[in-house]
């Protein structure tokens, strides 16, 4: 039994070597295509095109962060701190935001602050006919639309960190003679630093990555600039460059955030502890805190909803719902469905090898799976497109291709349910289950995986609904005709077809919703 045990998993350590090997592949093949590009291309590169688009791409993922900043940090500050009528509700509805693509929020808000749009119009009745707001395609525009869209992560780890933050630091400040806005600023916050840095380098990573809304706002930035040079001159090369340098910025900022919170640890140096008690406020702060709330989910989720759901019964929007609507709902749930199972098959093994077996191999070809992490969408289909095409061109165009990249993307947030699962279950009931006679197999059908499965659940539900909302590695590589919810939007929107845009960008809001109550129900804390 014990040779059948060490065959089973010396198996298991192939095909987790050979998983890590291959998600790792497709990275290193546009490395090497970009290293490989003759010097003339790298030249004309850095002297037309880098130094404007990362300028703009850092910019923006900084005007965004300390957007997302002050947003998510005052409302996790109102909801934790005060007690009022309506604060249940309002600390769920600030999480909705994530239900929303940001390609959603920026086709609509295209809408609403465009030219001759209606908050343009209504702005024209105040100020005079001539006068014009901000356009929702400038660099401010595309920042309101992305911190709207991401200010909840800092929100929540935020709200977390407050919970369970230790009052009586405040109150030995109090005690010294700081005023409350003091003790605020010099005690609070830094305190609550690790937490808020990890929410905004959520949000920055975010932002370096994104496509959809910088698309449809033909914002330029390294992201958007990857498509353009594979669809518009079909330039791999000048592409693959400007992925490595948007993959070298993006673990820039991780390594950043790393040295910062190292640099930021904190540690509680008493024994004595108390919760924070929420404050009591009357009827005029309760107006004010219900106003300010209200504004922050109503320009990030209510308004862009309303109008989805009013296009989505349109005349022109119940017109293309037919059969070839449907099959886009099919297209997209088949692509999530097998995207989702593949990821948790391949997770699975390397989650349970760097779990039970934590050797320096193991948790290699864990930390290597998360290389996706650093892989923005169009730079993943990138990768997959360049190592089909030299080493399997005979599976170009299918979708084979769509699940492999889908896979390299999103398998990082697969392993983040997949692996605490693991980690909680005791070796020891594997081993019983062994000494009673079981294989290695059997023990896993009947005690381990009815034993993480709900991880297994939460897994596979994250990747569902990440690929149901994917657009890039879609865009660029599915099939001849063969669309998705998320591409109907982007098309339509494109074309500033509203409506039409409407019945699937509502479908895809809708799907997203229980997977934020799912993930608030596993982790929410109600203090």
């Amino acid at each position: 039994m014990i040779a059948i045990h060490r065959l089973s998993v010396s198996t298991l350590q192939l095909a987790v070597l050979a998983t890590a090997a291959l998600i790792l592949l497709p990275l290193g093949y546009v490395t090497t295509l970009a290293l490989s590009a003759d010097p003339a291309v790298w030249q004309r590169l850095w002297a037309t095109r880098v130094p404007e688009l990362l300028l703009n791409t850092v910019s923006l993922a900084g005007a965004v962060a300390l957007l997302t900043l002050s947003l998510g940090v005052s409302t996790a500050w109102m909801v934790t701190r005060f007690e009022f009528p309506g604060r249940r509700f309002w600390e769920i509805a600030l999480v909705l935001p994530l239900a929303m693509p940001t390609y959603v929020l920026a086709y609509v808000y295209n809408y609403l602050l465009g030219f001759g749009g209606p908050m343009e119009q209504l702005w024209q009745l105040v100020a005079g006919p001539q006068a014009r707001i901000f356009s929702p395609q400038s660099f401010w525009g595309v920042t309101l639309v992305m911190a709207l869209d991401t200010f909840p992560f800092v929100y929540l780890l935020t709200r977390s960190a407050l919970l369970s933050f230790n009052v009586s630091f405040e109150e030995v400040a109090r005690t010294c003679g700081a005023s409350p806005l003091r003790t605020m600023f010099r005690v609070t916050l830094p305190l609550l630093r690790p937490s808020i840095v990890a929410g905004v380098a959520l949000v920055v990573l975010y932002v370096v990555s994104d496509f959809g809304a910088v698309s449809l706002l033909r914002y330029q930035t390294l992201t958007y600039a990857v498509f353009q040079q594979m669809t518009g001159r079909s330039d791999n090369q000048a592409a693959s460059i400007l992925s490595i340098l948007l993959v070298v910025l993006a673990l820039l900022f991780l390594l950043a955030e790393r040295w910062f919170r190292r640099k930021s640890r904190f540690y509680q140096t008493t024994g004595r502890y108390r919760a924070p008690q929420r404050i009591q406020r009357g009827w005029l702060h309760t107006g004010l805190l219900t106003a300010c709330l209200a504004s922050v989910v109503g320009l990030a989720f209510g308004i862009p909803t309303s109008l989805l759901v009013m296009w989505s019964f349109s005349q022109e929007a119940l017109a293309i719902l037919d059969a070839r609507f449907f099959g886009f709902v099919w297209n997209s749930a088949l692509l999530s469905s097998l995207a989702a199972t593949a990821a948790v098959l391949v997770g699975l093994p390397l989650a349970y090898l760097a779990s039970r077996k934590p050797t320096w191999l193991n948790l290699g070809c864990l930390q290597a799976a998360y290389a996706g992490y650093v892989l923005p969408g169009p730079v993943a289909a990138l990768a997959v497109l360049v190592l089909f095409l030299n080493i399997m061109p005979f599976f170009y165009g299918t979708v084979l291709v769509l699940i492999v990249a889908y896979v390299l993307h999103f398998l990082p947030a697969g392993l983040q349910s997949l692996e605490p699962s693991i980690q909680q279950i005791t070796p020891n009931v594997e081993e019983v289950a062994r000494t009673l006679g079981l294989g290695v197999r059997e023990t896993w059908r009947r005690v381990t995986l009815p034993l993480i499965r709900n991880g297994v659940i939460v897994a596979w539900v994250l990747i569902f609904l990440q690929t149901m909302k994917e657009l890039p590695a879609t865009l660029l590589l599915r099939p001849v005709g063969f669309d998705t919810l998320a591409i109907r939007v982007w098309l339509e929107a494109s074309e500033e077809y509203y409506q039409l845009a409407a019945p699937s960008a509502l479908l895809i809001v809708l799907v997203g919703l229980p997977a934020l109550f799912l993930l608030l129900s596993r982790d929410w804390r109600a203090a």
